[in-house]
């Protein structure tokens, strides 16, 4: 029973008892719980886990669930400062690991891979490392540039990390088309591509051509640039810098001309000419242009 209420002061009137936050008018506040025992929830709430237990659900509250206890935040530590410069494998025979690291998996596919010779800055696996000789190719463009054109041979069963002095790197894979690129630009092709030089000759270009390397089949060659590269379309006004162009489709015509006024370190007595590339073709030929120009 409950105890009764004490009489209220005399000249004032005895003020009906609020109902408490959550409790319907009429009803008497809940039963004080035992001693040593924690008071139920009101309606609505889960009921407190008991003293030194978890709530259920099996986590503090405050914590993420699916984190285990004891766990270092992520962002924090070792591992986590390595995590976005991990190995990049997606299955493929060419997968780039950067702008400027190239990874060929050897097992893909049975042809083996040629490569510009000193490319190589990491394998893992059973590779062989052989050299072929570039033959016209070698001394083609050894005779425009300086230094000879040497291939190495990659076979085996692994992987081949290729690089070249932090030049980004363009996997670009034909199907049966073909495509010309500068020989400077190339750093690495499937062995199962043909592919022959082609010369161009003009006043002006180093060494008296330009020379390109053709390639024709299925298979990847892997093109360097100085930067990103952009693509243009072949018009009838197309024109180029031979130390920018770094590839074009192989139905293109290309045609020497020279400009005045164009080169940037012309000496005295120099004439400011500088040789262009004009390129023209029907619609659907295009252009590599990169970054850079000597």
């Amino acid at each position: 029973p409950q105890a009764p209420q004490a009489p209220s002061p005399y000249g004032q009137r005895q003020q009906p008892q609020q109902p408490q936050f959550g409790q319907v008018p009429g009803q008497g506040a809940p039963p004080a719980a035992p001693f040593g025992q924690q008071a139920p929830a009101p309606y609505g709430q889960p009921a407190p886990a008991p003293y030194g237990q978890q709530p259920p659900g099996g986590m503090p509250p405050g914590v993420p669930q699916g984190v285990p206890q004891g766990v270092p935040a992520a962002g924090a530590g070792l591992q986590a400062a390595l995590q976005p410069f991990k190995e990049t494998a997606t299955g493929q025979r060419w997968t780039p690991q950067n702008q400027q690291l190239m990874r060929v998996d050897l097992t893909m596919g049975g042809a083996g891979v040629l490569a510009r010779q000193g490319s190589m800055v990491m394998y893992q696996g059973k590779v062989d490392f052989g050299y072929k000789s570039a033959g016209f190719v070698g001394r083609a463009v050894g005779n425009a540039t300086g230094q000879e054109m040497q291939l190495m041979r990659c076979t085996g069963r692994g992987q081949v990390f290729l690089a070249e002095e932090g030049s980004h790197l363009h996997p670009i894979e034909l199907q049966g088309d073909g495509i010309c690129v500068s020989a400077e630009s190339v750093l690495a092709f499937d062995e199962s591509l043909q592919y022959e030089v082609r010369r161009v000759e003009g006043h002006g270009i180093p060494g008296g051509a330009l020379f390109t390397m053709l390639f024709q089949g299925t298979g990847t060659v892997i093109v360097k640039t100085h930067g990103t590269p952009v693509v243009l379309p072949v018009t009838p006004t197309t024109f180029a810098d031979c130390n920018a162009v770094v590839a074009w489709s192989a139905a293109s015509q290309v045609i020497v001309s020279s400009q005045v006024r164009l080169r940037r370190n012309a000496y005295p007595g120099h004439s400011g000419e500088t040789v262009n590339l004009q390129f023209r073709g029907a619609p659907g030929n295009f252009i590599v242009v990169q970054p850079y120009e000597v």
